[in-house]
């Protein structure tokens, strides 16, 4: 009996511990989203509350992005952050949205996954009297007065810039009038940096006959995709002279199978690597002679939202459009005192 009494009192105090552990955490456990409302609302003190949808974190470019405006809109600036990541889904940017929305946040900040799809979402901010602020990537929409301005990089000059480097690299080595066979890794179909670069080099290839487009496939801005698209290539092309890779991921993933089929790659090697992003392990690449050219897509924007935001709390009139300050790079200009101070 003693024992029997022993276990029952044991089994009460456990059962009152956990009804406490369930009172004090049971509502993180369950609700995320309210969770940050009531963050949201006791936030107060004069701060501006910005909610941004990130989204993803598929890339060290996007990781790097992030930091920035995680960085910039901080409690000493006067800002409170309600930071989602959409993990590279649609319908997760929309919840998030329309969460900031029911949360009565000052400012919307995110960078759309893909162009289109979002008319509905962002005129319920604008019912809302919210701000709405394109961060990395644009939208296509008819009605362009759903958002106030976009920050980010000019993908069509990208592209431009990297068919322009292979005009003159091809001239340089002799080969301007040569047929040069080219594949092509493509970013997020649909995505405004995978459509711009695409239209970007485009433009300057549709100038050269003897550029020879041999195939060209969405990778999805990953590594692993990359690899496995560059291989695909490999095998139904084996005269493939260069390759134009959307972001550094999917070109480390396509040097991983250009090297274990037999192929080498960059300065003096059997394939030419056009890449893009310029993120620190592909400057050390490019300065190892790997990867022929990179252009830049500067990650550091957050710098750049906190000063729209402030033009706009000051009454300012903002431009429609401001664009990230962005270089090209090969071995030539890749210096260890670059790689020291990339952060990212």
């Amino acid at each position: 009996m003693f024992r029997k009494r022993s276990y029952i009192a044991a089994l009460i105090g456990i059962l009152l511990a956990m009804t406490v552990l369930f009172m004090a955490f049971g509502s993180r456990l369950f609700t995320d989203i309210e969770e940050e409302s009531v963050v949201a609302e006791e936030s107060g003190g004069g701060q501006i509350v910005v909610g941004v949808s990130q989204l993803g974190s598929e890339s060290g470019w996007r990781t790097a992005n992030t930091e920035s405006v995680q960085n910039a809109f901080t409690q000493q600036n006067g800002y409170f952050l309600i930071f989602n990541n959409a993990r590279q889904k649609q319908e997760n940017q929309l919840k998030a949205i329309r969460s900031f929305i029911s949360q009565r946040v000052d400012y919307i900040v995110f960078s759309p996954v893909v162009e289109t799809g979002w008319e509905t979402v962002l005129q319920e901010a604008k019912e809302a009297g919210i701000p709405v602020i394109l961060m990395d990537r644009s939208i296509d929409v008819d009605t362009p007065d759903l958002y106030v301005t976009c920050v980010g990089s000019n993908f069509v000059e990208e592209g431009e810039k990297a068919g322009r480097w292979l005009e003159n690299e091809l001239s340089r080595r002799g080969d301007a009038n040569r047929t040069v066979n080219i594949v092509m890794l493509l970013g997020t179909q649909g995505s405004s940096s995978q459509i711009g670069r695409t239209v970007g080099f485009a433009s300057v290839s549709s100038g050269h006959e003897n550029w020879n487009i041999l195939e060209q496939e969405y990778a999805e801005f990953t590594s692993t995709k990359g690899k496995e698209v560059m291989r695909g290539f490999l095998r139904k092309h084996p005269n493939i002279d260069v390759v134009i890779s959307q972001n550094d991921d999917m070109t480390f993933g396509a040097i991983e199978a250009i090297r274990e089929a037999g192929r080498t790659v960059g300065v003096g090697g059997d394939i030419t690597i056009l890449s893009f992003d310029a993120v620190h392990d592909a400057l050390e690449m490019v300065a190892d002679g790997m990867i022929n050219v990179d252009i830049e897509c500067n990650p550091n924007q957050g710098e750049y939202l906190l000063q729209v935001i402030d033009m706009l709390e000051a009454g300012q009139t903002v431009e429609k459009r401001y664009y990230v300050e962005e270089d090209v790079f090969t071995i030539d200009n890749v210096t260890k005192e670059l790689l020291q101070e990339r952060n990212y």
